[in-house]
């Protein structure tokens, strides 16, 4: 007889365990005893099933035919009969009692609806993003055909959900507003950081590459993630102000990466603007240990307005002050552990930044104030609570734990990233490698 409540967790846009957010989510749950199976695409060539940290991860071979919204349209498709033909074949183990679909895309429910009516299974739907607004965000000039047909799924996906866990009460607002949700049935759940893993260790002064001060991004490089503003600024701090004391490091991959790249070279900036790509956990805490400023520079759009950007999140749990546009929720999360510009505006972002790299007053006691943030709202052991008690509710354990504060699970299956971005755990074969990861929590921000 089974006794463990069995989940099913589907993810689309990122592998697992790099998504950092559905990792920690699959920790907390199996550290209080549920049965926890994940289907997402696998990173280059890692196609095997494996349990890692008592999580079964079942892939499916990526396919992306490239950026356009006619292939994301396709990409989706092939994904969600991919993910369907896993679910099938896993649900004869039993049937599962939660079922888990995370987005983007809004496309899992048909799934969930009919393991609903053959099993009798729930639906969490883990609303990480705003796909219409991430479409317009993106295809500013794209077919409205299809900003209508993500409206029309998001609105199916969330009359589908028995419970809808938000990143943030802006997405929580979307879902009892245009989802018609029930507002007893959203928990807004944050994508905290870990701070017993995030944390600001001794400096490496070399990373600064002989100069006296090193800017820090770290994150997805896509056309909404503002790289290209942030280089900007690199371009007028060091060639227009004359600023040859300041290194950068930007830290990340994505759609834009190459041509960010190029751009960077373009403005003779290859001295002092360092590229990578994607990283080493260990490269990323060294590169954040010794940063004085992490770098924000998401432009004002329909979803970065909305939408927490992770990567602030983690600088404020290095104890890194935070330079941004002044965005409804970057304010919300950052408080006064960041320095606010007038939204998209270049030439303003670059002098505030040089004014805050300038500080080192301000710049300490923004950092301890992030610090502090991360440890008494922000981090995991906070969110994961509420996260837990939806589970619970809907497998007949809410009283349990009513009232509980628990621990954050510290997980050996956390990946680390080798030199070439591989992620390694303690299992065989290695995990998945994210299409636009850099070992942070997610690649979507919010």
């Amino acid at each position: 007889m089974r006794t463990r409540p069995r989940v099913l967790i589907i993810v689309q846009n990122l592998p697992v365990p790099f998504d950092r957010r559905v990792w920690l989510e699959c920790q907390t749950l199996t550290g209080e005893g549920y049965d926890v199976t994940v289907i997402c695409p696998a990173g280059e060539g890692t196609w095997d099933e494996r349990v890692v940290d008592g999580v079964r991860i079942v892939p499916y071979r990526a396919y992306a035919p490239g950026g356009s919204a006619v292939g994301f349209a396709l990409e989706y498709a092939y994904s969600f009969l991919a993910t369907a033909r896993i679910a099938l074949r896993e649900r004869r183990a039993g049937a599962f009692d939660v079922v888990q679909a995370c987005n983007p895309p809004d496309i899992f429910w048909p799934l969930a609806r009919w393991l609903r009516r053959r099993d009798g299974s729930r639906f969490v739907f883990d609303h990480h993003d705003l796909c219409p607004e991430l479409y317009v965000s993106r295809f500013a000039d794209g077919p409205r055909v299809l900003h209508r047909a993500l409206l029309r799924l998001e609105r199916e996906t969330f009359r589908a959900a028995d419970r809808v866990a938000s990143t943030n009460e802006s997405y929580a607002a979307v879902a009892t507003g245009r989802g018609g949700v029930p507002p007893e049935s959203v928990t807004v759940v944050r994508t905290g950081p870990d701070p017993n893993r995030l944390r600001r260790r001794e400096a490496m002064p070399e990373l600064r590459r002989g100069r006296e001060h090193l800017v820090a991004y770290l994150g997805v490089m896509g056309p909404q993630d503002g790289v290209d503003i942030a280089l900007r600024a690199a371009d007028l701090i060091v060639n227009s102000m004359g600023r040859r004391d300041i290194s950068f490091t930007f830290m990340g991959a994505g759609d834009c990466h190459a041509a960010l790249v190029a751009e960077r070279d373009r403005l003779g900036l290859q001295d002092f603007v360092e590229m990578p790509g994607r990283v080493p956990d260990e490269t990323v805490a060294e590169v954040l240990s010794t940063a004085d400023v992490g770098v924000s520079p998401d432009p004002l759009n329909p979803l970065n307005d909305v939408s927490t950007m992770n990567k602030t999140m983690e600088y404020m749990s290095f104890g890194l002050p935070v330079v941004a546009f002044d965005l409804t929720e970057t304010r919300v999360s950052a408080q006064d552990a960041a320095r606010y510009v007038e939204p998209n505006d270049v030439t303003a972002y670059a002098r505030a930044l040089v004014d805050l790299v300038d500080d080192a007053p301000a710049r300490a006691a923004m950092g301890r104030r992030g610090r502090e943030l991360v440890e008494k709202q922000l981090a995991w052991q906070h969110q994961q609570v509420g996260y837990l008690a939806i589970y619970d509710e809907l497998v007949g354990r809410a009283s349990r734990r009513r009232g509980r504060t628990l621990p954050i699970r510290t997980s050996t299956g956390t990946p680390e990233t080798s030199a070439t971005g591989t992620p390694k755990t303690s299992e065989t074969p290695e995990t998945s490698t994210a299409r636009e990861s850099v070992g942070h929590l997610a690649a979507t921000e919010a």
